[in-house]
């Protein structure tokens, strides 16, 4: 049930920092075509069917008059982490989002009539390493300093950890708040997870990375649209939030139902050392692939939200159908 005055009233007045990226074009365009006004906050020259306003993400400027009366922050800003974690990378990664997202609460608190509800981006790796169980809102065991754990996946805990600390401690009372703890969100578009993945299933080289046991969380595109959708409408609904299907694949299976959706029955192994050499050439870094994500989203689920494509295997199927007409 969707709760509050939010509820299909009227068209939306929606902010998205950051909004330039893959996710934050998904999520553009589903409120645009649902009749909501949007305006998206970017850093670099952006043309687009919706209202593109810049930004330096660093300071107040003009900006700051598209959040005064708006409905809805929804805060995306983040350099990119497909990066090897350089010295200089670190420091971008970690200050495009704890800085903006300070700036964004120094902001929204200081207006007159602020967003209702703000919502930042977060993300499900802030759990540990987990093989063992399933992790979610209440129960699950945030990382950092696990044993035997790469230090590049400490530092990416400490950024989840202290990026939901900056949104948590704005000092904003009439704006609710909500961390999106994301997992990977797939669309068929160039340059993204399922086009990297997709890429090594063409080419035969879709097997299982690693040992295979390692969980994978994922959404699809259409339900995060949807779940932010109904973040933004259920007044009751503030705090850290899980946005991932509710069934997590592990590696193994992950792979061979892509590979199923693009008709290759066979596809090469790719053990860690491997993959960490490709990490190195590639500039990135393996934390994507060999981190063990198994998030549940029982905060969603207990408030009723319905997932119109919760298994990977319908999930794989429907990407690859959009990817393949899209170039036609």
């Amino acid at each position: 049930m969707i709760t509050g005055n939010f509820a299909a009233v009227r068209p939306l007045r929606i902010v998205i920092p950051g909004g330039s990226g893959q996710v934050g074009q998904v999520l553009a365009r589903h409120f645009q075509r649902r009749g909501d006004h949007v305006t998206v906050l970017t850093r670099g020259p952006h043309t687009a069917e919706w209202e593109t306003v810049h930004w330096d993400a660093q300071t107040p400027g003009i900006w700051t008059q598209y959040l005064e009366g708006a409905d809805v922050c929804i805060n995306l800003t983040g350099r990119s982490v497909n990066c090897r974690y350089t010295p200089d990378n670190r420091v971008e990664i970690y200050n495009s989002r704890i800085v903006s997202t300070r700036l964004l609460g120094d902001v929204i608190g200081s207006l007159n009539n602020p967003p209702r509800v703000w919502l930042n981006a977060s993300t499900a790796t802030i759990y540990r390493h987990a093989l063992d169980r399933s992790m979610d809102e209440r129960t699950g065991a945030l990382g950092g300093g696990e044993r035997g754990a790469p230090e590049t996946w400490d530092f990416s805990i400490r950024v989840a950890r202290d990026w939901e600390t900056a949104l948590f401690k704005a000092d904003t009372p009439r704006t609710r708040k909500v961390a999106m703890r994301s997992a990977i969100t797939f669309s068929p578009v160039a340059g993204n997870a399922f086009a990297v993945l997709s890429n090594l299933v063409r080419v035969g080289l879709g097997g299982k990375q690693g040992n295979g046991r390692q969980w994978v969380s994922w959404i699809h595109e259409d339900d995060f649209a949807r779940a932010v959708e109904f973040l933004i409408l259920r007044e009751d609904l503030d705090g850290a939030v899980n946005i991932a299907s509710p069934y997590p694949e592990q590696n193994r299976e992950f792979m061979a139902q892509l590979r199923d959706a693009w008709d290759m029955p066979n596809g090469i192994p790719a053990p860690a050392p491997l993959l960490e050499l490709a990490a190195f050439l590639m500039r990135t870094e393996t934390e994507l692939v060999l981190k063990s994500r198994r998030v549940i989203p029982t905060r969603l689920l207990d408030a009723g939200f319905k997932f119109q494509i919760p298994h990977w295997a319908h999930a794989s199927e429907d990407l690859v159908e959009r990817w393949r007409r899209s170039r036609q």
